[in-house]
């Protein structure tokens, strides 16, 4: 839970200090710098590169992490975006509507990916295997 103050608490309701990325914008805009510079898409069930022209089964991305978005009043709103790397250097993001309006075929694919991490405040990363 994100309190005002810039805070998450944790599972033992310890407050930390997260970086501040409250828009799917920020978020982007954010990865975009840190070179995750390509828009994946699913396509045929697979993990499209439209920069590569190049497509991808799950043995060969790596989610590096994802961050959810919650609408404050639709729920038509809410949104996921992951962080990408492909087994050939391809980085970038695939982003999508989340809960009621997800894409199937978007949820399929990555349940089929092997390795989905998630970065921490901390800077840990904790695999979600």
């Amino acid at each position: 839970m994100q309190t005002p103050n810039n805070e998450t608490t944790t599972n033992t309701g310890t407050p930390e200090l997260v970086p501040y990325m409250n828009t799917l914008t920020s978020c982007v805009n954010k990865v975009v710098k840190d070179g995750y510079t390509d828009s994946f898409k699913i396509e045929n069930k697979k993990l499209f590169s439209a920069a590569k022209e190049n497509s991808y089964e799950p043995d060969q991305v790596k989610i590096v992490n994802f961050y959810r978005f919650e609408g404050q009043s639709d729920p038509g709103d809410n949104a996921i975006m992951y962080v990408i790397e492909t087994t050939d250097g391809s980085k970038g993001t695939l982003i999508d509507a989340y809960g009621a309006y997800a894409d199937a075929g978007v949820n399929k694919f990555m349940d089929a990916v092997e390795e989905i991490n998630k970065k921490t405040n901390k800077g840990e990363t904790t695999s979600m295997q």
